[in-house]
């Protein structure tokens, strides 16, 4: 007799595990997939901002402050300008990948869910998925395997899909953190986002349209930060991912639903993507118990919509510098401002709220 399963995923990175963890919750036998084995890495900014933190512990993931590095607030960098804020209702974690991703393995462990590490699924059957040569049979199939998903495009879900891409490098430097603030530096054509992650480690990553942009160099384009650098030691190897800001029409089709970045994903300025899936994988898991994935479609769509907005905003102030700097010097003006956009960002204010933000935003835009 074959294998057989009620949910089968494919990809076990966060999504997938959220996915996984969320369905088990419900009582589904689950089996995840992955051509890699754990704790898988990828080069992220590693920052958990509250509604992350939350959203993992509604899942049963529990990431104490041992395991990384906590933060209190966001600071904005220029050549001239620095504005900061606390973040609202409490504080983020700065954790390596690999130890958030080990931490999630352990949880959905723990729920029961079967893993097939070092196994790349390699195609569709009519009854679920080809694994290995052999089918396994599923009843619901997920895929959670990144932005180039495989299961995205033998699904018939690409179509109108729209990549707006940039490109990410990560290196960790041996340097005791300088502030309790997760920092972003902008610079003329990128980003620089830093996060301690550790009492002697902070996680560094320069974000620009540049495909050659490396870590070290690009440290040059913001004299602040390679300042605090120095000659501090590497301890991680530079790796390179595209970050875009990416939309689908459908992200269900048949028995098959997508997750995380292959469902669509926000540009990582925003810091949001790894909040989405975990918020995803419990929309995901209710309409798999229901039995209708149409429900889900229609909560992808709404918890996407806030990150999305964000997305867009911080990337115009990217191609924009007259408007960011004058946005920077309103927040650096009034950190109640810069409270308030960090609120609308985690979703801690409410729709009215963000609109009336984003009016004072505006106003402050006008003023500066």
């Amino acid at each position: 007799m074959g294998i057989s399963t009620d949910v089968f995923v494919i990809g076990g990175g966060p999504a997938g595990l959220a996915a996984a963890i969320a369905a088990r919750e419900r009582g589904f036998q689950v089996i995840v997939a992955d051509g890699a084995r754990p704790p898988i890495d990828k080069a992220c900014g590693e920052g958990l901002l509250p509604d992350a933190l939350g959203a993992l512990r509604r899942l049963g993931v529990v990431i104490d402050e041992s395991d990384g590095y906590a933060f209190r607030g966001v600071r904005f960098h220029d050549e001239v300008t620095s504005a900061e804020a606390s973040i609202p209702g409490g504080h983020g974690i700065g954790i390596r990948r690999r130890v958030l991703h080990q931490r999630m393995v352990e949880r959905a462990r723990d729920c029961g869910v079967s893993f097939l590490w070092d196994t790349p699924v390699t195609g569709l059957s009519s009854a679920g998925v080809m694994v290995s040569g052999k089918q396994i049979s599923a009843q619901w199939i997920i895929g959670a395997d990144g932005s180039r998903s495989r299961l995205r495009r033998w699904s018939g879900l690409d179509e109108n899909t729209r990549l707006d891409g940039r490109f990410a490098f990560r290196r960790h430097y041996q340097v005791r953190p300088w502030t309790d603030c997760m920092e972003v530096y902008w610079g003329k054509d990128s980003q620089a986002y830093v996060t301690p992650v550790g009492e002697e480690e902070v996680c560094v990553v320069i974000v620009s349209r540049r495909s050659q942009a490396r870590v070290n160099e690009s440290l040059r384009e913001f004299p602040k930060l390679e300042s605090r650098i120095g000659s501090a030691a590497c301890t991680s190897a530079e790796r390179g991912a595209i970050t875009a800001m990416h939309r689908l029409k459908r992200v269900y089709g048949g028995k098959t639903a997508l997750i995380g970045d292959a469902s669509g994903s926000v540009d990582a300025i925003t810091g949001e993507g790894l909040s989405l899936s975990f918020r995803q994988a419990v929309a995901l898991a209710d309409s798999l118990e229901a039995g209708d994935l149409s429900g889900y479609q229609r909560v992808h769509r709404r918890i996407a919509r806030r990150p999305m907005l964000m997305g867009n905003l911080m990337l115009l102030l990217d191609r924009r510098p007259v408007m960011r700097k004058r946005l920077l010097r309103a927040l650096e003006m009034s950190p109640d401002l810069f409270g308030r956009m960090i609120a609308a960002h985690i979703g801690a204010t409410s729709i009215r709220k963000l609109a009336t933000t984003g009016a004072l935003v505006g106003w402050q835009l006008l003023t500066a």
